[in-house]
């Protein structure tokens, strides 16, 4: 058995771009990513934390420093620019290794800046 376990966590970023016109995803600024260790191309959670919508999309990469957390695709009509939302990786493991994951975490403030990585 495996077990779907948190890895990794953006939280309390704002959404700055919502585009309805677009293939889908979700457009994160570079240095989110490396700090938080979620790939390009990865699947992530997103929860809204100002209405409580939750969806699924895959990540795109935004420009190193811009602050971009855009919603693209059908999503982007589920979120305000302006929200708070939390993005989340998971991964699969065995219950045994499963006990040893410490999730990453990236505390976000204004501008979408870094404050802490726990």
């Amino acid at each position: 058995m495996l077990l779907k376990m948190l890895r990794a966590k953006i939280h309390r970023a704002t959404i700055t771009e919502a585009c309805v016109d677009y293939v889908g995803s979700i457009t994160i600024d570079v240095e989110m990513l490396e700090a938080s260790g979620i790939l390009p191309g990865e699947c992530v959670l997103v929860a809204d934390l100002t209405d409580g919508q939750r969806f699924e999309t895959y990540v795109f990469e935004g420009e190193r420093g811009s602050g971009v957390i855009c919603i693209n695709g059908a999503a982007a009509r589920l979120v305000d620019v302006g929200d708070k939302i939390i993005i989340m990786a998971y991964g699969y493991a065995p219950p045994d290794e499963a006990k040893a994951i410490t999730p990453k975490v990236v505390l976000v403030g204004e501008d979408n800046k870094i404050d802490e990585i726990r």
